[in-house]
């Protein structure tokens, strides 16, 4: 039997989906201001990996090098524009949990809607540091082979931080009537 959101236990999976989609929105929004504020350091970062030119230099792989400038340039504005797209996701995200959150009476409505948004962020920030950084930077433009220039193990604690908020959001609310997400 559902108590309406009123005991504190039934607030407690939210306020953690809301807590750890607030965090990744934290952090995407800092990472965002760190790549517009400070422009050059990690566009320094984007062509290093691009043009593989801190890697063994295997001439077997070195076909895949990007060594054009402004196609170095494009790929750093684009990941610059999906992360700026990726914060504004979780910061919705965060803002609808607050609000279910604060709201009376049903909250299963509104924390579906949070849920939906929140994943859609954090599906993003999987893919941008998953896909991007480990599959792409890492195994394609062999960053793995970079003593310098070399981003794996911070994109493999964003992929885990962003797995476990995922994974938090979508376990069963408590209360909450099983509606179909839509």
């Amino acid at each position: 039997m559902s108590d309406g959101g009123r005991h504190p236990a039934s607030r407690a999976l939210p306020l953690a989906a809301a807590a750890l989609t607030a965090t990744v929105a934290l952090y995407m929004t800092l990472v965002v201001f760190g790549n517009v504020t400070d422009f050059g350091t990690n566009q320094e970062f984007v062509r290093h990996v691009l043009a593989m030119d801190t890697t063994f230099r295997d001439d077997d792989l070195m076909w895949r090098a990007i060594t054009d400038r402004g196609l170095q340039d494009a790929a750093y504005v684009a990941v610059i524009a999906w992360e700026t797209l990726t914060a504004l996701a979780l910061l919705a995200g965060t803002a609808l949990w607050a609000r279910g959150l604060v709201a009376r009476g049903d909250r299963g409505r509104g924390f579906a809607k949070a849920r939906r948004v929140s994943t859609l962020g954090l599906v993003m920030f999987l893919l941008l540091f998953g896909m991007g950084f480990l599959a792409i930077g890492g195994e394609w433009f062999a960053m793995w082979q970079s003593a310098k220039w070399n981003g794996l193990a911070a994109a493999a604690r964003n992929v885990t931080l962003g797995g476990v908020a995922l994974v938090v959001i979508h376990l069963p609310l408590p209360g909450a009537r099983a509606a179909p997400d839509r």
